[in-house]
């Protein structure tokens, strides 16, 4: 690589630089090396002078017999726009570069094909779907293998089965990956459908459209018999009628005529085979009932095994070149239904083909779900589900769109992670879903597809932009709180206490061991002793009513659900009469590494800290809801919630009397005891591991516990510091007597930093915030564009391939906004207290609170904000007036 370099608008004198590829390095080696030799420059765009030419991209070059798109891999790297010679003669340099950067933002794109993990990783990532389905991003033409997971979810559709190890039975209750409905693929004279093949593909470009929602996979096809082809197939989901999905499959040949088929399939035969871990489990789901074919459609019904929810996938073959109806042949076998469609083609012709699907779940013997799949299907068509989902995410851009300025990858990122979240989420705002988001969305296999607290990091989006999707998240919990308090009572509790792993019904879906993939050992599991889940449950109904202004259904649902938490939390806390004070037993933090004490014989710690501040500050602020009640409705939620009067007697004692342990120096220790545990030489792991990440299967390989050690997965102790303003982490500090010294949370945050391994990807971004708030702006930035990579870079070594971090792209948003923007919707005005990462030149967005639209525009120095209505701002501690929809220009610096 030749770079001339002129400080003066490409005046003398010039700077030249030779960068020389070197064939013993790896292309990643080699493009460090282009970034270490550009460090320090003002580099603003690339240009490639010999690029090869191709309709997908035009910056991909041929290194040491190998091809890359230098363009795509020096924009990620670098945060530049890569550009071609030829277009910068053809259009000007100002404006291919303008071109180049705006595809960057809104395509997420991938050359050449991989293998195992990282395959699936771009699979989850490429995911289409609409809240009612997610369809991983796979090729059409593969089968489920070690390199390609076709998968396909529905929301809410969970089976159970009993898998017998090692004389123990294990029941699982996973998120069921139905039937592949997506296959298509081509055969030159009669030969078997083409197959993804390293040896017989030459390229492949896939590209999602964040726009409008379209995945585009071109494939160069080169067979061992000589046949050269071109094939793209275009996916895309119909996101209003989210029953329907649709694909367009182009076939070129390029160097011979004759006989071509096409073949359409509906793959009954697959099973959750996504997650490796989980393999020696039961992962045969479904029941194929029937399968039926009618000219150019086919159909297959089925249930789950024990669940017993039915499904119908109808699919219809269409081409506009010739009848189908004539030429199509079917075959079932092994719980597969195939078409096959016949043509002759002619070379550099191109051929056109639909496939059209409908989707239906619903409960066992319902038999109008075959009506309604036929019905569906009827009405579809490719141009229909493309125009919808073009509308769709129009709308989707004009209203919660973040546009960041002079960050291509951020940019990027960000309206990945959005996308995600409708994908996961959309059809949710219909209200006809009994579902709320998985922790892993609708992408993959990993946690068994089963709801978290993730989702209150990903509530915020919804409740802010889409009231609808939250709403449902939070009555997905309230339909199940009869299980929660079976859950409780079983625990020798009362009121609602929800599980850390909840499914289907609503009850606990922890297990009890799970595997070890260091040690190859099943390790006993106490993950469910994590009960601040209903913790996270109350505090999302809090948020939800606050930012959309929800009163009705606060009074309907919210108040029982608030009063029913309340309930457990005040059976959980026990009165130690000689100090006055209330201690709670045998729970777990968000930390997750520390289960027990060391060599005790009971389960679980006491007194989290994390727990116990959230305990006492939810019970201050159910009491404040509780009075500002009107009588009939507290009358009302006391009487579902089984409470009275003196619950509210007993928590207001709690609220004050929760124990805490804080040493000498203000630390607040994780739990009782944890200043007894063992300190951990870092430094050793990491030179003997290297990733050190989860500390806690290398521990217990090596025959120890991390129970032992001041080790912690993600952020725990300071947790109600991410998720509170920092005066009301204060006040509950204050209402339960402690008194810490003025720097108390610089020291709590850097002990803390120092023994977390960010096992988890919640982890960067819970200290990102706390490092904002903290004014170590430089460590936040790090940590948060790690979280924003964290998935589209897989950096946890494979876990994207399972299914995306949901929660790490929720939160990722609210950085953004929250954080950096500094938009706070914590109190009846909105504050405005912007810190914006220096390489940002500006974000603007838009969001709803409490009935009021606001549009922000923020720089490193001004605020320009309007509302559809009159109201007030809070920026940089002053009060301002805002005018109906007049924008007014603030400085805060």
């Amino acid at each position: 690589m030749e770079l001339n370099y002129s400080e003066d608008s490409n005046k003398p004198p010039f700077r030249k630089f030779m960068i020389t590829y070197n064939p013993k390095f790896s292309i990643g080696d080699n493009l460090e090396n282009i970034k270490a030799a550009l460090t320090g420059l003002p580099v603003d765009a690339a240009i490639i002078e010999n690029s090869l030419n191709y309709e997908f991209s035009d910056t991909i070059i041929g290194i040491n017999h190998q091809k890359i798109d230098i363009g795509l891999a020096i924009a990620n790297m670098m945060n530049i726009p890569v550009v071609n010679l030829n277009k910068v003669k053809a259009v000007g340099l100002q404006k291919a570069v303008s071109e180049k950067a705006d595809y960057l933002k809104w395509h997420l794109d991938y050359y050449g094909e991989y293998s195992g993990k990282r395959n699936y990783g771009q699979e989850a990532m490429l995911t289409i779907g609409n809240g009612y389905f997610g369809l991983r991003g796979a090729y059409v033409e593969s089968n489920a293998d070690q390199d390609n997971y076709p998968g396909m979810y529905v929301a809410g559709v969970y089976n159970q089965l009993t898998t017998n190890i090692n004389g123990r039975d294990v029941v699982n209750e996973d998120l069921v990956n139905l039937p592949n409905s997506q296959f298509i693929s081509f055969g030159v004279d009669h030969q078997k459908p083409f197959k993804i093949k390293k040896e017989d593909i030459q390229d492949i470009y896939r590209s999602l459209d964040l726009k409008t929602g379209v995945l585009t996979t071109t494939l160069h096809i080169q067979l061992s018999t000589g046949h050269i082809l071109q094939v793209r197939a275009t996916k895309v989901a119909n996101m209003t009628n989210w029953h329907r999905y649709a694909i367009k499959y182009e076939i070129k040949p390029i160097n011979f005529s004759g006989s071509l088929q096409v073949y359409s399939e509906i793959d009954g035969s697959v099973i959750n085979g996504n997650v490796e871990r989980y393999a020696d489990f039961n992962q045969h789901h479904l029941d194929i009932i029937g399968m039926s074919a009618h000219d150019n459609q086919i159909s297959m019904a089925g249930q789950t095994k024990t669940s017993k929810v039915a499904f119908v996938i109808n699919a219809k073959l269409d081409s506009p070149d010739l009848d189908p109806a004539k030429v199509i042949n079917t075959d079932t076998e092994n719980q597969i239904i195939r078409q096959t469609l016949n043509l002759n083609v002619e070379p550099e012709s191109s051929y056109e083909f639909e496939k059209n699907v409908s989707i239906f779940t619903g409960d066992s013997g319902d038999n109008s779900l075959e009506e309604a799949a036929q019905k569906e299907l009827n009405a579809s068509s490719f141009q229909d589900t493309l125009a919808d989902s073009q509308k769709f995410w129009k709308n989707v851009w004009q209203k919660s769109d973040i546009q960041i300025t002079n960050d291509i990858t951020s940019q990027k990122l960000t309206r990945v992670n959005i996308y995600h979240l409708l994908v996961t989420g959309a059809a949710l705002a219909s209200g006809k879903l009994d579902a709320s988001v998985g922790a892993r969305g609708l992408h993959g296999e990993a946690y068994r597809g089963h709801i978290f607290w993730d989702v209150t990091f990903d509530l915020p989006f919804y409740a802010i932009h889409y009231p609808a999707i939250a709403k449902q998240c939070l009555l997905y919990r309230y339909n199940r709180i009869g299980e929660a308090r079976k859950y409780a009572k079983s625990e020798d509790k009362q009121g609602a206490m929800f599980p850390w792993q909840s499914g289907m019904y609503g009850d606990e879906q922890s297990q009890f061991v799970h595997l070890n993939p260091v040690s190859g050992n099943w390790d006993p599991d106490n993950s469910r002793l994590q009960r601040h889940v209903s913790i996270s449950v109350a505090y999302d109904v809090l948020k939800y009513v606050q930012i959309t202004g929800d009163d009705s259904f606060m009074a309907k649902y919210g108040l029982e659900m608030l009063l029913s938490i309340c309930k457990f939390w005040v059976s959980m806390a026990s009165y130690d009469k000689k100090a006055d004070r209330y201690d709670i037993h045998n729970v777990m933090g968000p930390d997750e590494f520390h289960e027990e004490y060391p060599n005790a014989d009971e389960q679980g710690l006491t007194n989290n800290a994390y727990t116990n501040i959230m305990v006492s500050w939810l019970f201050d602020k159910v009491a404040t809801l509780v009075s500002n009640q009107k009588t009939a409705v507290l009358k009302a939620a006391n009487e579902k919630a089984g409470t009275d009067e003196k619950l509210l007697t007993q928590m207001h004692d709690i609220a004050h009397k929760l124990r805490l342990d804080i040493n000498d120096e203000g630390i607040i220790g994780q739990f009782a005891g944890y200043f007894n545990l063992s300190k951990l030489n870092f430094d050793a792991y990491r030179k003997k591991y290297g990733d050190i990440s989860r500390i806690d299967r290398l521990l217990k390989g090596e025959g120890k516990s991390p129970d032992s050690y001041q080790v912690a997965k993600q952020a725990d102790t300071l947790m109600a510091y991410y998720e509170l303003p920092f005066s009301e982490v204060q006040d509950v500090i204050t209402r339960l007597g402690y008194k810490l010294p003025a720097n108390y949370f610089t020291s709590n945050l850097r002990f803390y930093l120092d023994r977390t391994t960010h096992g988890s990807t919640l982890s960067r971004i819970v200290y990102s915030v706390l490092d904002e708030m903290d004014g170590s702006m430089d460590q936040s930035w790090q940590l948060f564009s790690t979280a924003l990579f964290s998935d589209y870079y897989d950096i946890q070594g494979g876990t994207t391939a399972e299914g995306i971090h949901l929660g790490v792209m929720g939160a990722t948003l609210q950085i953004e906004t929250g954080c950096y923007g500094g938009v706070r919707l914590e109190s009846n005005e909105v504050s405005i207290n912007p810190h914006l990462p220096q390489n940002w030149q500006k974000i603007s967005f838009k969001q709803a609170y409490r009935g009021i639209n606001y549009q922000f525009e923020i720089t490193h120095h001004d605020v320009t904000v309007a509302a559809d209505a009159g109201t007030h701002v809070k920026v940089a501690g002053k009060d301002y007036s805002l005018t109906k929809n007049k924008a007014a220009t603030i400085s805060y610096k």
